[in-house]
């Protein structure tokens, strides 16, 4: 958690939704909602709290009494998750979680929701929506990021054209990704592969249409980094035109990568202005 907490907005579950084998789609509602800073982005995220078993916390929930009066251990854990849909008119907000089995925080917590079980959250966060500048997007990442391809798609200009690459396990993660774009939609199953290396092939072997681009690149940070690598020093796309960052990454769990990420970052900094340079 940062140094000041944010203020937490409580909402209530209206169904939780099995989509596809591994994805939980969460619609949450209630008045805290209406008037929340949604739409601009498609890329939004909020942070979900997830209260410790055991842990008895102040209601309202309220993050700067719960640091100021818990040890450490009790606090809730956080993590980001992108904002699939927002329905302004209802005030209902939805959000995919990967659930496997027992694995992780957020998919059991998913899969044993209740409508009306309250869930606490902070933000919402965000940067990115497709530039009506650009002749052409791409959108690239592995499940982490599907949520906010989808969402881009949908706002993608009539006709617009779109490469798109998206990662998963095989064929039943597979979910309908519609678009007003002319968008040209490219599954990859990752089988035993490490995770991103087919979307590095992919993006390494496409012929790139002519034209400016703009780029979503989202999902575990290797991969990231080398697309990174290939589409600001190979392919010479500006910052402006590029939205790129590890959502997570490999070895390290949600808090440990938040931690590392910033020095992360800074060696990649480093590392392409050289490049460039």
């Amino acid at each position: 958690m940062s140094d000041r907490p944010k203020k937490v907005t409580t909402a209530h579950v209206v169904r939780a939704d099995r989509l596809t084998r591994y994805v939980i789609r969460l619609v949450v509602g209630g008045d805290e909602l209406v008037g929340l800073p949604l739409g601009e982005h498609t890329d939004h995220y909020v942070k979900l709290l997830f209260p410790r078993p055991g842990v008895s916390y102040p209601t309202p929930f309220d993050l700067a009494a719960i640091r100021r009066d818990l040890p450490a251990e009790q606090w809730p854990r956080l993590r980001a998750y992108t904002v699939r849909a927002w329905d302004p008119v209802a005030a209902r907000m939805t959000i995919d979680i990967v659930h496997h089995g027992d694995e992780g925080v957020a998919g059991p917590w998913a899969a044993g929701l209740r409508p009306g079980d309250p869930v606490h959250f902070t933000g919402p966060g965000g940067a990115y929506a497709p530039s009506p500048e650009a002749d052409w997007h791409l959108l690239v990442g592995d499940e982490s990021a599907l949520p906010a391809i989808a969402a881009a798609l949908e706002r993608l200009p009539a006709g617009v054209p779109a490469r798109v690459f998206v990662e998963v396990d095989g064929p039943a993660d597979e979910q309908p990704l519609p678009s007003p774009g002319a968008v040209d939609l490219v599954w990859l199953h990752r089988g035993d592969r490490p995770v991103g290396e087919a979307l590095v092939d992919a993006v390494r072997a496409l012929a790139f249409p002519s034209g400016v681009v703009h780029a979503f690149v989202h999902g575990e940070a290797t991969f990231v980094r080398e697309l990174r690598r290939l589409l600001r020093v190979e392919r010479g796309v500006s910052r402006e035109m590029l939205s790129i960052s590890g959502y997570w990454r490999r070895g390290f769990d949600d808090e440990g990568w938040r931690s590392s990420k910033p020095d992360w970052n800074r060696q990649i900094e480093r590392e392409e202005t050289a490049a460039i340079h």
